[in-house]
């Protein structure tokens, strides 16, 4: 049966989506066979080189031109009191973020990281999830195309984060959507509300998922009705990222959800993807431990806009460093294992 639904050119886009390289795998292990160390002495930073040169598809990879991204929209639900903060603060950040005040900022700047904001319509709310969709099945779509167009050419390792006030209740309604239980499960406090704001924020995760019963089982359809401008916009990123051989790290819980979208339809859609961090926020272990990610860093943080990620990718350019400059065994003299 041929798929005549908007989301039918993304199918075929996951469908394609090309498999990891082994023969670049195959090189940085040749490399470190021969690096001043024991086998398997830097334990994981060893293997993020081989996931960096799997998608990569380069023997030597490289982290000349890493990217953050962060991705702000702005959703209706806010209006519920779902956020300890006023929807007015979306605005607010992105000026911070513009002059380089944000935490994600400093963090970019101390790792050598570029920086780009994508401003999703901020002023313009989707729409609230509890009496209707998010937007349209065609403006997800778009979305996604704007997120997919993000990914700019050169680009080495795309680290993905948001901002957007609301959106935690958001990316919790997305996971009981699909993976079911009680939504109070999926909430967490997101920017620190009270009892009443926890119980508000779980009561319209509730009431979402009543109002959108019997449309919920394609995964892009739960992004549609369910979702927001970012979230899709991520989602987005990561499949051109993939298409393009560009490994990705995700933020927190928020950016996680739209990796939970790709995953659901096909599950290797995030091959190429690491968990930066796992967040302080509901049940983001749950969710990566379903996604089969293993975060990297475990710092308690639930701040967003992309800086668990980005304090991850100071990670991997020191794992890829200890790879690339560390001296062989010949080239310093040492005698490997099998000299004596």
């Amino acid at each position: 049966m041929t798929d005549e639904s908007p989301f039918a050119d993304i199918r075929g886009l996951i469908a394609g989506m090309p498999g990891p390289d082994r023969d670049a795998v195959a090189m940085v292990r040749e490399r470190d066979a021969m690096l001043t160390k024991p086998a398997g002495a830097l334990g994981r930073l060893e293997q993020l080189v081989e996931w960096l040169a799997a998608w990569q598809a380069k023997g030597q990879p490289s982290l000349d031109r890493p990217l953050v991204c962060v991705f702000a929209g702005s959703h209706g639900v806010v209006a519920r009191g779902v956020s300890a903060y006023p929807a007015d603060v979306n605005r607010q950040m992105l000026d911070n973020f513009a002059a380089g005040g944000g935490a994600i900022n400093q963090i970019c700047a101390a790792y050598g990281l570029g920086f780009k904001v994508f401003d999703l319509a901020i002023d313009l709310p989707t729409g609230d999830i509890c009496a209707g969709p998010a937007f349209s099945e065609k403006d997800c779509v778009a979305t996604m195309a704007f997120g997919m167009e993000a990914v700019a050419a050169g680009t080495d390792c795309l680290a993905l984060g948001e901002m957007g006030i609301g959106n935690t209740t958001i990316a919790a309604a997305i996971y009981a959507a699909l993976y079911g239980g009680d939504p109070a499960h999926w909430v967490g406090r997101g920017t620190g509300v009270d009892e009443a704001g926890l119980a508000r924020k779980t009561d319209a995760v509730a009431a979402a998922l009543v109002h959108h019963r019997g449309h919920l089982d394609d995964p892009l359809e739960v992004l549609a009705r369910l979702g927001g401008r970012e979230i899709a916009a991520m989602a987005g990123a990561i499949l051109a990222a993939r298409l393009q051989r560009v490994p990705v790290v995700l933020d927190g819980y928020v950016a996680t959800a739209a990796a939970a979208i790709l995953h659901a339809v096909d599950a290797t859609a995030l091959d190429h993807c690491l968990s930066g961090h796992v967040s302080a926020e509901g049940a983001h272990a749950e969710v990566l431990e379903r996604l089969g990610l293993v975060p990297l860093l475990a710092l308690g943080m639930r701040l967003g806009e992309g800086s668990g990620a980005a304090m991850a990718l100071g990670l991997l350019k020191g794992a890829l460093a200890c790879h690339r400059d560390m001296a062989t065994f010949a080239q310093a003299g040492v005698s490997g294992r099998d000299q004596g």
